[in-house]
């Protein structure tokens, strides 16, 4: 029976490429690339003949009966430009269309930026939540910061160069000046990673340059059942006209908690 192999290609250095990985790409009978150029380099430092085809953010839909035309009669792999096709990159769609057509859809594990930011952060790695990329709009990052501020968890997001501090300045305002690692082109030549606070890694990274993953020190402080309770309260009294400064002032006082707390949990209403 045809197989589509979802195949991890390396996140930047070359040599983290597997064995298994080599030997599939030269098996099947097409490859399926987030960018055919990309991959090519890849495919050239192994002397990897098989053909390729792109398949990306744009044309996923369009090219997708093509793709599953191919698995009738052959194997197919695919891959992305760096890490594990499907996460944060195409592939969750051309999976699902294969499931229901009886086509075996194997795992060929291998490099992962997310993995390896978490482990060389610093910070919890038991329980964390991945988001992705940040939303490019202001309001858009604050909803979905503000859906995971009470995830005791490390949070996992990646970010571009030119929206770097945007982001950090996001994070800031919504979870408050938490740990932090920012990871700086993994694997590659300038490889770096800054583990400090947000405001720190504000300072730090002043002209961003490269890939960045940022990974996030999880909620300390008040149990989430605190939480809700109080965000019940700000919303009733922000509902009531009650000023944000005379409702923060009140429950701080009730609830022996810092005015900063309550003021990101009145900015996520």
């Amino acid at each position: 029976m045809p197989t589509l192999y979802i195949v991890a290609t390396p996140i930047g250095n070359l040599d983290d490429i597997s064995l298994r990985a080599l030997r599939t790409l030269r098996e099947v009978k097409l490859i399926a690339a987030e960018d055919t150029r990309y991959t090519r380099r890849l495919l050239n430092a192994y002397d990897i003949k098989t053909s390729a085809t792109s398949y990306h953010e744009r044309n996923k839909r369009t090219k997708l009966d093509y793709i599953l035309q191919r698995l009738e009669s052959e194997d197919v792999a695919l891959v992305s430009d760096a890490g594990m096709p499907g996460i944060s990159d195409p592939g969750y769609e051309l999976v699902v269309a294969a499931n229901p057509r009886g086509i075996p859809v194997v795992p060929i594990p291998g490099p992962s930026v997310i993995i390896a930011a978490l482990v060389v952060s610093g910070l919890p790695t038991d329980r964390f939540t991945y988001i992705g990329f940040l939303p490019h709009r202001p309001g858009g990052r604050r909803l979905l910061l503000g859906s995971v501020a009470n995830e005791p968890g490390t949070i996992v997001a990646l970010e571009s160069p030119h929206r770097l501090l945007d982001a950090l300045n996001e994070v800031l305002l919504v979870l408050g000046d938490r740990r932090i690692a920012v990871c700086r082109e993994l694997t590659k030549i300038y490889e770096e990673v800054f583990r400090g606070t947000i405001n720190q890694a504000i300072a730090h990274f002043s002209e961003p340059r490269g890939e960045f993953t940022l990974v996030i020190e999880g909620r300390k402080g008040p149990t989430t059942q605190l939480t809700d309770a109080i965000e019940k309260r700000l919303r009733k009294m922000r509902l009531g006209g009650i000023p944000a400064k005379e409702a923060i002032a009140q429950i701080a006082a009730e609830e022996s908690l810092p005015k900063k707390e309550l003021y990101r949990i009145w900015i996520k209403l």
